[in-house]
């Protein structure tokens, strides 16, 4: 070891902070936190019979050390996770795809909406997760929306009031505050109600729904007391299919690992109110040699730290260096005492075995909790464009036109990374004069989002064909083409939508706020996506252009013909559709046409084949 090295290590100061260990190219090996950074230094630089394989290993490859002082360990606790997703070093355990794990989020509005976004962020909103089933994310808020009418779509309510509510209103799905239906007070209920489910708080629900049922008896609304008796059954239903873990209504956390290798598995049974909700299971990548101790240290340290579920108690497989700062900064998270222990008997004792032996079979299952090629997908991209959402329905539109003629523009739409062919569009542009991409995709998009806004504010259109807003809108081209998406969502007030364009030369994506292009690599299941879409919507486009164009030389060389008037025209378009249909058609299809004469139909297949 270098003098310079075992200097550092003396001089270190008793107090909280970060350390990271560096390898001899400068590259990050470590990082770890210590509420004595002295202390735990040191340890790591005593006789080698008193360290594991993995820090052995470990101190052969030190080069340097860095030290990072903080006011308390719960703020070390924050900061090494934070460096650890930075840099990610090989010696430290990591949640495998940590960035791919949905929340929940209520939003931070008059009238909060129920959306799924990537991450957390200090916005005043709630969060519910990680969750590592979208599955069981999704039948949450599926669950929410039924029992509480919460608004499911980003209209600026609150701005303005609408003249009336949409069709999620005469379907008891939304309370209609766009159309000030409902007060912000009984709003705030129906929210609460849903955070409240997202935390498994079931009992809770119902009270808060009995309490319900009784005023709108007392005020003699009874069909509104009976729907909120079904909602009650419902509830009561699912309470009856959770398992009682406990005889108490106690708010815990069982924690499970299984190791194998450089690969292992953590668990999380989640207990509230005595009934086990249900787990959460993370894949973990770890350094060669690692003990289970530490990947179970570094495993609590970094899912607390992205967990919105905080327990007033955490069961644990075996005691764990360095806790009292996780328990402190939980705490503070929770506003209330975070207790831990090691059970050696009881209910306890069986929750903790119960989370050994789903780490395990989690740990011979890995790939059995990753999602569908699709949703993958979805992921990556959201983590690529840094997406304030998982864009689960996504939008692309093209403009084709040949020197402005017959221009069209095309949407189509992918839901959960898969074409929705019957929910494709196409527009035929009315802009005239000079061709114009810039003032076409303008048309488009306005024409596209005002259908979406008149459908959801009148419930007598009962089509729909345009009232699902997307989570992302692709546009095909460069800064131009996102700057006018920009505008049409702002000025309609959607600019909660995300944007997105993607360059054909060079595959560079244009996003909001960034003045530098993304380049994805040619490999990144992210960008095949992008590409998917975008050359969808130039198919849709070009082939709806095409049809347009040859209905137009049809329709002319049809004019030009004695003995074909108007409605015969339409006789001839009706039944061959096209010049390449009319062309392939014989002389007897052509007779058989009602209503054309012999030499007309000689006249016209002379035309067709000159």
């Amino acid at each position: 070891m270098k003098e310079e090295l075992f200097q550092k290590v003396r001089e270190l100061p008793d107090a909280p902070g970060v350390y990271i260990f560096r390898g001899p190219q400068r590259e990050v090996l470590y990082i770890g936190k210590a509420s004595s950074l002295r202390n735990r230094v040191r340890s790591y630089f005593q006789a080698e019979r008193f360290l594991s394989p993995k820090i052995q290993k470990l101190r052969a490859l030190i080069s340097d050390l860095e030290i990072v002082l903080t006011g308390s360990e719960a703020e070390a606790l924050i900061l090494e996770d934070a460096l650890i997703k930075k840099y990610r070093p090989p010696f430290n355990t990591r949640l495998r795809d940590d960035k791919r794990y949905p929340y929940i989020k209520i939003t931070n509005e008059r009238f909060p909406r129920v959306v799924v976004v990537r991450r957390p962020e200090a916005d005043g909103a709630r969060y519910f997760g990680p969750y590592t089933s979208s599955k069981a994310m999704r039948r949450a808020i599926k669950l929410a929306h039924k029992l509480f009418p919460i608004r499911p779509c980003s209209l600026p309510v609150g701005e303005k009031l609408f003249p009336r509510p949409c069709l999620y209103y005469h379907i008891g799905r939304c309370s209609g505050p766009c159309a000030g239906l409902v007060s912000p007070r009984e709003y705030a209920r129906y929210v609460e109600g849903a955070s409240l489910l997202f935390q498994g708080r079931v009992d809770e629900v119902i009270a808060q729904l009995k309490e319900e049922m009784k005023q709108a008896a007392q005020e003699e609304r009874f069909e509104h007391a009976a729907r909120v008796r079904d909602q009650i059954q419902a509830l009561e239903r699912i309470r009856e299919r959770q398992v009682v873990a406990l005889a108490e209504p106690a708010d815990l956390d069982a924690i499970g690992i299984a190791l194998e290798g450089n690969r292992g598995y953590g668990v999380v049974l989640l207990v509230r109110g005595g009934r086990l909700l249900g787990r959460e299971g993370f894949a973990l990548t770890l350094p060669e040699n690692s003990k289970e101790e530490e990947a179970l240290e570094e495993f609590l340290d970094q899912y607390y730290t992205r967990t919105t579920a905080i327990p007033e108690e955490i069961l644990l497989p075996r005691p764990v260096a360095e806790l009292e700062a996780l328990l402190v900064y939980l705490g503070r998270k929770r506003g209330g005492k975070v207790a831990a222990s090691v059970p050696k008997s009881g209910e306890r004792q069986h929750l903790v075995e119960l989370a050994k032996r789903n780490a395990e079979l989690g740990l011979r299952r890995t790939t059995a909790e990753e999602l569908a090629p699709e949703e993958e997908a979805l992921e990556l991209l959201s983590e690529a464009l840094d997406l304030s959402v998982r864009p689960w329905r996504i939008e692309a539109f093209d403009i084709s036109n040949l020197q402005g003629e017959e221009a069209t523009g095309s949407m189509v739409v992918f839901v959960g990374g898969k074409p929705r062919r019957d929910q494709y569009r196409r527009f035929r542009v009315r802009l005239s004069g000079k061709p114009d991409d810039y003032a076409m995709m303008e048309e488009v998009l306005r024409r596209r989002f005002t259908h979406a806004l008149a459908e959801l504010a009148d419930p007598t259109i009962t089509s729909k064909k345009f009232s699902d807003l997307p989570d992302l809108v692709l546009v095909d081209g460069g800064k131009g083409q996102l700057s006018v998406a920009q505008k049409v969502l702002g000025e309609m007030g959607l600019s909660g939508i995300e944007v997105a364009a993607l360059a054909k030369k060079e595959e560079l994506i244009f996003r909001p706020n960034r003045s530098d292009p993304i380049k994805l690599p040619e490999n990144s299941q992210a960008l095949h996506l992008l590409q998917r879409l975008r050359d969808e919507a130039h198919r849709f486009a070009i082939d709806y252009h095409r049809t347009l164009r040859e209905r137009r030389t049809l329709a002319s060389l049809l004019d030009e013909l004695p003995g074909i008037g108007e409605k015969r025209k339409q006789l001839l378009l009706l039944r061959f559709g096209s010049i390449d249909g009319l062309r392939q058609a014989t002389l007897e299809e052509l007779l058989s046409v009602p209503g054309l004469p012999r030499k007309t139909a000689e006249l016209l297949y002379k035309a067709l084949h000159p």
